[in-house]
């Protein structure tokens, strides 16, 4: 009976489970889970802050379902592995012994690196027990500062903002989501955020969280010597794969765990997937990190077909997330150049529920844009073929240009609508698609 250990009780791991289960029914499955719950939602805590749904309403499955599948769900933290035993060892000294092993240990958000990071007061939105800490301290709060450049520091501040305290959002850069929005882009999202009552400091830099005799957070100090009074510090600089328990066995580590086309680390028998594996990626040719869910549910897919006995290869799909900011809609797709002009550099620590792709741009680069009101569409292109779209309001382009951008289809019958532009260059992407990918 082969032993299957599974690091991690995310979307990567769970699916990866479930398709064990499926394909070897006689087969030991362990779950190892870092928090003390079933299988979540991570993307549905952003909605269990703005009170749309309750905490419960995110637990994706219910302890039952572990009981039925006859898959164990082990509380605890992975702490080493012994790669010639074959043992995970736990913080509280148990250890679970393994035939295959998955790595699906996700990302963990990175703490402010200045004095104060310590300090009761300081936020993330990173997991359930932080969404419910979030919510337990925006009762008594008055005012609050955000940091961060992605989407879980506006999610932050719409969160903070919806339960009335006094929300301030300090933006490094003179754009919002600058790696990922141009200048209209984000004018636009400016204009949601402001409506809904959250203050925006642009070129802003926090150096110090300021403590009182208390240990909770009293204000910060900008990188102009002044100080401003707060009650909390929303934190969501990126978040960094959870990877320390592998570093220092022969299990290839960069940002996160190399693996090949079939999630096989460097290591036999040791797979990984999910926000913590570094996957080849087929539009930048680089290794690359995705902190995306529905990646992460593929991924977890094949490694657990792989753990099971089965040679699937891994072929990463276009990375693409949709999601809802201050009442607008944003679906991000494939490589968007930066969004700036520049050579899409690529962070150091990678926002939650974006890609590293993203930053990225094509070898041949060229744009097309389209804007309607509120509505817009910004297109890369590379070449005869579609790289990347960034889609703003209206969202009926998303799913006809996540199939083109997905088949690489030749869309130079197309060309001379995108370089036209404008409102008639959606009708034209939509009939295209018609009569081509679902022709």
């Amino acid at each position: 009976m082969t032993r299957h250990v599974i690091i991690g009780n995310g979307a990567a791991g769970v699916t990866a489970a479930e398709e064990i289960r499926e394909r070897d029914p006689r087969g030991h499955v362990v779950v190892i889970s870092g928090e003390p719950y079933p299988m979540y939602s991570r993307p549905g805590l952003a909605y269990v802050v703005i009170d749309e749904v309750s905490d419960q309403q995110v637990i994706a499955r219910k302890p039952e379902w572990y009981s039925q599948e006859r898959i164990t769900l082990l509380f605890g933290k992975a702490a080493s592995i012994d790669i010639a035993a074959r043992y995970v060892h736990l913080e509280d000294g148990r250890a679970a012994h393994y035939d295959r092993l998955l790595i699906a240990s996700g990302a963990r958000a990175v703490p402010p690196p200045y004095p104060g990071a310590d300090l009761d007061g300081v936020l993330y939105l990173d997991t359930l027990d932080s969404a419910k800490q979030m919510l337990a301290k925006a009762k008594t709060a008055r005012r609050a500062v955000v940091i961060g450049g992605g989407i879980t520091a506006m999610e932050m501040a719409e969160g903070l903002a919806h339960h009335g305290v006094d929300t301030h959002y300090f933006v490094r850069k003179n754009t919002l989501w600058s790696t990922v929005f141009n200048e209209t882009e984000s004018k636009l999202l400016e204009q949601r955020i402001v409506g809904r009552g959250v203050t925006i400091h642009y070129n802003t830099e926090i150096t110090e969280i300021l403590g009182g005799a208390d240990g909770r957070v009293r204000g910060v100090r900008l990188n102009n010597g002044d100080d401003f009074r707060c009650d909390l510090v929303g934190a969501a600089i990126g978040v960094k794969p959870q990877i320390e328990f592998a570093r220092g066995t022969p299990i290839q580590v960069d940002r996160g765990i190399l693996v090949n086309d079939r999630l096989e680390t460097t290591v036999p028998d040791v797979y990984a997937a999910g926000d913590c594996a570094q996957v080849w990626d087929r539009w930048s040719q680089k290794h690359m990190l995705d902190v995306l869910w529905p990646t992460a549910i593929a991924a977890g897919r094949v490694a657990g077909a792989n753990m099971a006995g089965a040679h699937q290869t891994y072929m990463k799909g276009v990375p693409f997330n949709a999601c809802l900011l201050f009442g607008l809609h944003v679906t991000a797709i494939g490589q968007l150049g930066g969004g700036r002009g520049d050579d899409g550099e690529v962070l150091q620590h990678i926002d939650r529920g974006s890609s590293e792709v993203w930053a990225t741009r094509p070898q041949s680069y060229a744009s097309a844009w389209s804007q309607d009101g509120a509505n817009t569409v910004r297109l890369v292109l590379d070449g005869d073929r579609l790289a990347g779209a960034l889609i703003v309001g209206r969202q009926t382009l998303a799913d006809p240009l996540r199939d083109l951008i997905e088949h690489q289809t030749d869309i130079r019958p197309l060309l001379p609508h995108l370089r036209a532009g404008g409102a008639a260059m959606a009708e034209h992407i939509q009939q295209f698609w018609r009569n081509t990918i679902h022709s």
